[in-house]
């Protein structure tokens, strides 16, 4: 999960390479949503033996309780 802090928005998401999606996010990108949003400091990740895993927690955390762990996570930043 990344968060901005410069505009308060948060971005979740899914990915194999960690490291790349999140330079992809930061400085590569340039047609993307979050190009408006930079700059992006990672706040959270979690490792999931399956794409299928981490693609059902994604859909989980968009949702209205999972959206109250987020904004959970953001008054412990």
């Amino acid at each position: 999960m990344l968060y901005s802090e410069k505009f308060n928005k948060n971005y979740t998401g899914f990915t194999s390479n960690l490291i790349e999606r999140f330079k992809s996010h930061n400085f590569l990108g340039i047609k993307d949503h979050t190009l408006k949003f930079r700059p992006w400091k990672v706040i959270y990740v979690e490792f999931f033996p399956s794409k299928a895993e981490a693609m059902k927690i994604e859909k989980y955390l968009k949702t209205g309780i999972g959206r109250e762990f987020i904004k959970n996570l953001f008054h412990n930043l």
